[in-house]
């Protein structure tokens, strides 16, 4: 690492040098950043741990040096952009009303600006000594003596210094990292490190984008603006442009690097399992067929399908990693059932997980009800079961004797001890982490003398846009479920202001008298000091007190499992009227005489909690509906948001809006952290990049290991943590 092995150097020097005499806090502070432990540590926290990451610690953004504005324009524009001017200093002194602070004036000639800093040094202010040329560089805004800028950066001119002529590069930084420091650093590695290509040639060819080399050069150091011709200086300015949007080549490049690094890593990931040992789980063809014949529907096209995806998977020697996903309501549960059973007629144990009791219980009740028949035991494991009865439910599936266990995340507790699993089903698998689901996998690695491990089938109840399904899930199979069954009505969508609370009021007290259930969701459980919003405690004291003829029910998080057990199954019972909860109802609740759904300040809420939360209703044969009541005014991602969901019923088209509108952190839940990150590309701007990534890591490995080989240690220095998911 010869670029930070030089600074270390250069930090040992500097403190031999350094003389014990009384330092200004300015020069402490540089001591300590050379101190090159400490410079290493920092350095480490950016992820900045070998010579090459320097390379490739791109700018965050560039700032235009190459001008100066006038002070009376500065002044009078007053925009969000930064502006350098330049003037002479007329007046610096050091003020403590109403705070101390540091206030220096200089003049151009065309107008006089205020330099305020708040914290400062005895060295800024002796530099900003009367008579000093002084070139700033900062946002300008309106003060009581008129234009001023808070905390600029400045230089003071000794003679003459030319303007710089390109863009100046601003890297990502932190505690203790300058700017210059980070410029010498990456200067002197953009010189000593190797910057060729890695990728073959008839890789790079069709792609028409520039060198690595150019690229990189590029982005660090920016070409000149442009100087004579008004022609010149205008494509300069669109150069400089298309760098700060990042849609310059060179950005394009880099982008597609680094996409290319992650599917390669995940494709490697991809293949190494397939060449892992599981059991193989035949078609057999007794229980599975057995419930298909007793449903008391047909499954749909998209429901056979993705059963036959899976069916295929389950009965090939290596690990099934496979994610099922489908709209609200269509279906993905007894296809889990179907693939459960495929395991226990080939003598092996399934296991359902879910991240909450609500939605492990559901899938139990299902379960039970399909499989029972069958003559196939189904468990049910979770923290809040009596001793006795976990003590039992543990000893049954370590012994072999039930078959299907179904739970929470207490599955993948030390104390649960398997037979023999075949087959792990996840779902909402985004809301677990890489290591609870790792821990469960490997549950199936000691099951008798086998030393294999279970298949798993994950589950996702919220559509994942094809940009993501490509990217961040490019090492999982993928079967999607896109219609849902027959005779499941749409739901009508209203929106309505919160004024006219009343009238929602009335139409929930009509429907309940007409001998159906409701829903009110409320986003928070008690009152906030922040959000002025409506609380479910509120909401259900006051809904009881409107509605003495109907029973009202109360769900939230913070009910003791056992109560929140009873209060969902009075509900579902019909015993409640009206369920006044929390967002603990987004997933897994089923009561088909539910047909009315409100949900408070709905624009709180993400469009994918509001589809899934839409699709509690609508599960039945009447005709139901979902008020969203929101409080004006409304922000503009927040119109959006309604917008969408008032318009759109389709889950897949939601979830595209949503990415865009949220980006990608709202589908990975805790799966990006055994990810490689994306630094630079955009899933949404750069779709068309991912796809072209995908293509061609599947074409480097089948014809170039080497070059993929090379390419990942480039962007990734041979970390292996991504291969744990």
């Amino acid at each position: 690492m010869p670029a930070l092995a030089a600074a270390r150097r250069r930090g040992v020097a500097a403190k031999k040098a350094a003389k014990p005499a009384k330092a200004t806090q300015p020069a402490k502070a540089a001591a300590k950043s050379s101190d090159p432990a400490t410079l290493q540590s920092r350095l480490a926290k950016l992820g900045l741990r070998r010579d090459f990451d320097l390379v490739l610690h791109l700018p965050l953004r560039y700032e235009d040096e190459t001008r100066l504005a006038t002070i009376a324009d500065a002044s009078s524009a007053q925009s969000a952009e930064p502006v350098q001017v330049q003037g002479r200093v007329v007046r610096t002194e050091v003020m403590y009303r109403p705070r101390r602070q540091l206030v220096s004036r200089i003049d151009d000639g065309s107008g006089v600006l205020v330099l305020r800093f708040f914290n400062f040094y005895g060295s800024q202010a002796a530099a900003l000594a009367e008579g000093a040329t002084v070139r700033a560089f900062g946002e300008v805004k309106s003060g009581f003596f008129g234009g001023e800028m808070i905390h600029p950066r400045f230089r003071v001119l000794r003679g003459e210094e030319p303007l710089p002529e390109a863009l100046t590069p601003v890297y990502p930084a932190g505690a203790g990292l300058s700017q210059a420091l980070l410029r010498k650093l990456i200067g002197r590695a953009l010189e000593e490190q190797p910057l060729g290509e890695v990728l073959p040639e008839a890789v790079l060819a069709p792609l028409g984008m520039p060198s690595f080399r150019d690229a990189v050069l590029a982005l660090h150091h920016p070409r000149p603006l442009g100087a004579g011709s008004t022609h010149s200086k205008s494509a300069g300015r669109r150069e400089a442009e298309a760098l700060r949007s990042r849609s310059h080549p060179a950005w394009r490049r880099m982008k597609f690097d680094e996409l290319l690094a992650q599917q390669l890593s995940m494709r490697i990931h991809y293949r190494e399992r397939r060449a892992r040992s599981a059991p193989p789980l035949a078609d057999a063809g007794t229980l599975t067929r057995q419930l298909i014949a007793k449903l008391p529907f047909t499954l749909t096209r998209a429901q056979a399908r993705a059963w036959s995806e899976i069916a295929h998977d389950l009965a090939a020697p290596h690990p099934m990693h496979r994610l099922l996903q489908g709209d609200v309501g269509s279906g993905k549960t007894v296809v889990a059932a179907l693939a459960a059973l495929r395991a226990v007629e080939n003598g092996w144990q399934a296991a359902v997980m879910a991240p909450t009791e609500i939605l492990a219980e559901q899938h139990y009740r299902k379960f039970h009800e399909w499989l029972t028949p069958l003559g196939v035991k189904v468990a049910w494991l979770t923290g809040s079961q009596s001793t006795a009865e976990r003590k039992r439910m543990l000893a049954e599936v370590e012994a072999g004797d039930t078959p299907v266990v179904v739970g929470t995340h207490a599955l993948f507790q030390d104390k649960v001890r398997f037979s023999a699993l075949a087959l792990a089903i996840v779902d909402e698998q985004h809301r677990f982490g890489v290591a609870q689901r790792l821990a469960l996998r490997k549950k199936g690695r000691n099951s008798g003398d086998t030393p294999a491990e279970p298949h798993q089938l994950m589950m996702s109840a919220t559509p994942i846009p094809r940009t993501l399904s490509m990217s961040v899930y490019a090492d999982l199979d993928v079967s999607v479920i896109d219609e849902l069954p027959p005779g499941r009505k749409p739901v009508t969508t209203k929106l309505v202001a919160d004024t006219r609370r009343l009238e929602v009021v009335r139409r929930i007290r009509e429907a309940c008298r007409a001998g159906r259930q409701a829903y009110w969701v409320c986003p928070l459980i008690e009152e906030s000091e922040t959000l002025d919003l409506q609380t479910a405690l509120d909401t259900h004291a006051a809904l009881t007190a409107e509605f003495p003829e109907l029973r009202v029910g109360l769900a939230h998080g913070r009910l003791a499992p056992a109560e929140k057990a009873q209060v969902m199954q009075d509900f579902v019972a019909g015993n409640t009227h009206l369920l006044v909860a929390t967002t603990v109802i987004e997933v897994g609740v089923d009561v088909p005489n539910a047909s009315m759904m409100v949900i408070e300040h709905a624009e709180r809420f993400g469009l994918a909690q509001l589809h899934q939360l839409r699709g509690r209703v609508g599960r039945g044969t009447a005709e139901s509906a979902c008020i969203l009541l929101f409080q004006n005014p409304l922000s503009g991602n927040a119109r959006a948001r309604l917008k969408t969901i008032f318009e759109s019923q389709d889950g897949f088209a939601i979830a595209e809006a949503d990415l865009r509108l949220r980006g990608p952190g709202e589908y990975l839940g805790s799966r990006q952290s055994g990810a490689p990150l994306l630094r630079f590309a955009d899933l949404v701007e750069d779709a068309s990049l991912v796809a072209t990534a995908r293509e061609t890591a599947e074409m480097l490995l089948d014809r170039h290991p080497d070059a993929a080989r090379r390419h990942l240690e480039r962007w990734l220095g041979g970390r292996s943590e991504f291969m744990k998911a």
